[in-house]
This record gives C-alpha cells, sequence and structure tokens, in this order.
C-alpha cells in the first residue's frame, strides 16, 4: 500500500508540475501565396517564374505535370479558411504576398490595386477574427519580367525588390508586426539556380548559387533598411530573412574530421545566409575553400562573390528576431576533397550527409524524424549569433493524399513541439511564436499534389476543395487550448 501512495503521489505531482507554452507563446500555421491562392491569372495578377515553369507540360518539371492555377483557391475561399483558423485557436499565421499580385510586372509602373486590396481585406479579416498576421514578402513568386532580366542573378534585384517592400509596407504595414523579407534563400539558389529543380529551372550549382546568394542577401538589407528608415517609428514591427536550418551531427562525435565536417556543413547551408546578417561576411570556411577550388580550377578570382566593406556593413544586423524554418536533421561524415571538376557548391563543402537509420522517415525522402535536434539547433543559434528572439516558421511532416488519420503526423509534431518547449523552459531560449506547416494541403512546388503537409485536408479533385479536419488538427486544437503536450 505504501508504494501504491508514493506512485499516486508522484502521478499527482507530474500532473501539477506539467510544462505549459507561457503565455505570450502564439501557436499558428503557415501558407505560401502561389501553393494556396489559385486565380492565377485573375483581377490582373501578373506572371510569374512559377507560372512559367509549371506551364510547361510535358518536360517534367512538376510531377503529374501539376499547377497552381486553381490551388485551394483560397483567394476565393479565404474567410472559410480563416474561420477554420478560428476554430482551431490560431493566433498567427504566416502568409506570403505574392509579388506579381502586388505589381503585375515587378515594377511600380504596374502597380494593380485589385492585388493590393485583396491583402488588405485578408489581413483585416485574420485580425477581425483573433489572429495575428505575419507576413512573407517573398516565397518564391518572382514576376517573370524581373527574370527575363536575370532574375536573382542580376545585383539589380535588390533594387526592384525593395520598391516592391516599399509598397508593401506601405499598404500592410499599419496591420503587421512580423515580416519575413526572404523565405528560404537557400531553396531558391539551390533548386531555382542551382540544380533546377525549382523555378527558374536554371543548372548553375557552382556559380549561379552564390551569386543568387550574394544577391538575395543585398535585397534582404535593402527591404530591412527601408522599413528601418521608412516605417519603423510609426509602424513598430520586426523584419528578418528566412533560415532553413538543420542540426547536422557528426557521424563519429569522437573523430575531430567528423566534427569539422558538421560545422562546415552548417556554414555552407544556413550559415551561408545567416553569416552576413547575423555577424558580417560570408563564413570564413566558405571563403577559403571556394577561392582554394576556384584557383585550382583556373580561375583568376572566386566563385563566391566578394562583398565590398561597404556591403558588410550594410547587410551585418539587419534582422529582429530569428526566423527558422526545420523539418530535420542530418548525420554528417568526412570526405576526402573531390578531384577537380564541373565546380558545385557539394564539392566545394567537400562533406557527406545522410540520416541516422533509425529515424522515422516520411513519405518525403528526405525527411526523417529527429525531435531532439532542434532543441540542439535554438541553442547553438542562441550562443551563436547572440539571437534574443525566434519564431519557428515551418516545421511539418508529409502524408499520403487522403490519409485522414495521420498518426505520423501527430508522432512527429509531438516530439518537436516537446524539444521546443524544453528549450524555452528549461534552456530559456525566448521562441514567442510556432506556425507549423502547414495549414492546409498544398500545391508542394515540384511534387505537386503527390506530397501533402496540411493538418486540414483538400479535396482537389473536388471544384469546390473541400477542407476536411484531418486527427492531427484536432490534435493541434487539444495543444493550444491546453498550452501543453497533449496525447
Amino acid at each position: 500500500m505504501r508504494h501504491v501512495a508514493i506512485f499516486l503521489i508522484l502521478a499527482i505531482s507530474g500532473t501539477l508540475t506539467e510544462k505549459t507554452f507561457p503565455d505570450s507563446f502564439r501557436f499558428g500555421s503557415a501558407t505560401a501565396g502561389y501553393q494556396v491562392e489559385g486565380a492565377w491569372n485573375e483581377d490582373g495578377r501578373g506572371v510569374s517564374i512559377w507560372d512559367t515553369f509549371v506551364h510547361e507540360t510535358g518536360v517534367g518539371h512538376v510531377k503529374n505535370d501539376s499547377t497552381g492555377d486553381v490551388a485551394c483557391d483560397s483567394y476565393h475561399k479565404y474567410k472559410e479558411d480563416i474561420a477554420i483558423m478560428k476554430d482551431l485557436g490560431l493566433k498567427l499565421y504566416r502568409f506570403s504576398v505574392q509579388w506579381p499580385r502586388i505589381l503585375q510586372d515587378g515594377t511600380p509602373l504596374t502597380l494593380n490595386q485589385a492585388g493590393i486590396d485583396f491583402y488588405v481585406n485578408f489581413v483585416k479579416e485574420l485580425i477581425a477574427n483573433g489572429i495575428e498576421p505575419m507576413v512573407t514578402l517573398y516565397h518564391w513568386e518572382l514576376p517573370q519580367h524581373l527574370e527575363d532580366l536575370g532574375g536573382w542573378l542580376n545585383p539589380e534585384m535588390a533594387d526592384y525588390f525593395g520598391d516592391y517592400a516599399r509598397i508593401v509596407f506601405k499598404n500592410l504595414g499599419p496591420y503587421i508586426k512580423y515580416w519575413v523579407t526572404i523565405n528560404e534563400p537557400g531553396t531558391t539558389c539551390n533548386c531555382g539556380y542551382g540544380q533546377g529543380v525549382h523555378a527558374p529551372g536554371k543548372f548553375l550549382i557552382g556559380e549561379g548559387v552564390y551569386q543568387c546568394a550574394y544577391v538575395q542577401l543585398k535585397a534582404h538589407a535593402k527591404a530591412y533598411h527601408i522599413y528601418d528608415e521608412e516605417f519603423r517609428e510609426k509602424q513598430k514591427g520586426k523584419v528578418t530573412i528566412n533560415s532553413a536550418g538543420s542540426w547536422f551531427y557528426p557521424k563519429d562525435p569522437d573523430n575531430p574530421l567528423d566534427v569539422m565536417a558538421a560545422e562546415r556543413t552548417f556554414e555552407f547551408n544556413p550559415g551561408l545566409y545567416a553569416n552576413p546578417v547575423y555577424k558580417g561576411n560570408w563564413p570564413e570556411v566558405v571563403i577559403e575553400r571556394v577561392a582554394n577550388r576556384s584557383h585550382l580550377e583556373g580561375l583568376s578570382f572566386s566563385r563566391l562573390p566578394e562583398f565590398t566593406q561597404e556591403e558588410i556593413d550594410y547587410i551585418n544586423g539587419t534582422y529582429d528576431y530569428y526566423s527558422l524554418n526545420m523539418y530535420t536533421s542530418n548525420v554528417v561524415e568526412y570526405a576526402d576533397d573531390g578531384d577537380i571538376d564541373t565546380p558545385s557548391i557539394w564539392l566545394d563543402q567537400g562533406t557527406v550527409t545522410s540520416f541516422d537509420p533509425s529515424w522515422p522517415t516520411g513519405v518525403a525522402t528526405w525527411m526523417a524524424s529527429d525531435p531532439p535536434g532542434i532543441r540542439i539547433l535554438l541553442n547553438y543559434l542562441k550562443e551563436k549569433y547572440a539571437i534574443d528572439e525566434f519564431v519557428i516558421t515551418e516545421n511539418g511532416w508529409a502524408t499520403v493524399p487522403g490519409e485522414i488519420n495521420d498518426q505520423t503526423r501527430i508522432d512527429y509534431l509531438k516530439g518537436y513541439l516537446s524539444n521546443i518547449l524544453d528549450a524555452i523552459v528549461e534552456d530559456g531560449v525566448n521562441v514567442t511564436g510556432y506556425t507549423l506547416w502547414s495549414f492546409m494541403d498544398n500545391f508542394e512546388w515540384a511534387e505537386g499534389y503527390t506530397q501533402r503537409f496540411g493538418i486540414i485536408d483538400v479535396d482537389f479533385e473536388s471544384p469546390e476543395r473541400t477542407r476536411t479536419y484531418k486527427e492531427s488538427a484536432k490534435w493541434y486544437k487539444r495543444v493550444i487550448e491546453a498550452r501543453a503536450i497533449v496525447d
């Protein structure tokens, strides 16, 4: 009986001391304009690089030749979507403004008032339902006209982006407190200008990736300074660039070469974009390795563009918080430098990445579940870059179409949210918001509609694009109500 009594005391104590998210923590979800809006040629919207990319049918750009022409039809159904968000208890919703819906060809000369009105009405509807809007200025919807001028390889794109950002700040700024300038610049540069699997489909893995990174960082800084100098005093919002991050485990933590390889892999991936913003200039190891391999390739210059001191100073410090997208971790091992061959960022990096075979893998072959990695990464970023505030702006799991009883997603989210909570409560990391990816199934870029990240199912075969709660949506609603991890 004494043992039973002790067990009951411990059980009651565990319930009473259950960790909860701070009152200031905002639970939310996220989507992106092209992935959900549809209405690709309505109300004066211009043509984006993704419109061009997906309409090249028969090429194999997108699985099943799918497009975002209609997608979730959120352009017409946004009030229904916001009603669902309210029912779930969401307090934060991250979405992207589509550049060509605001400026048809990307320039102020083609300003589209209908596009501005749509987004103003959208954010007002969110606020009226107690949901804070969080806006991404660029989630890969570059106007085709600007791509014709060189896209993100053209240094002048920073000025075009600045003009666009100013118009959005002016019109939406009175309602917005959290801005993201550019979503996952590394994905745009690697997939769009390096590997050709995303729009605009360029295969420039040795040179285009770095030029794209250089231009996007300058564009981000341009938008940040415009907000800082022209809008911050009155609007009092926060601006940052987004970072897609993974935690990189050395394959053998006792092997100094694997430890070094893991650190190098970080610097060539999130560090390539974070270091100029949070510390100034490219990571030193990236500068050295790209310059050395460029020399061995017979070039008289480095394939990595060199920042001037003025540019370093202009980009450094252009953040008010850290926007983190994380889906999984990687295992990294050292590799000897490859032969001098076709230039490549992967050869420049010179490491081998993989997954731990014990991690559960998902529908997306690049996904594996490692929840503790996010806690480690948050602490690492906090120390490395002296970060005062984080918002987790993407984190999610893909399932197959039609899977309503999505227990694998619940298990994944439970693991990640538990580790985020531990980082907050036990480690003192200031995470103020979490926007789960994604609010509903949508057009998943090159994967089309074969991967479903939503907690709300969308029937893409129905003209009404019928929405249905998945089990994960019901679970997330209970988490939000309890402000704690629940079964």
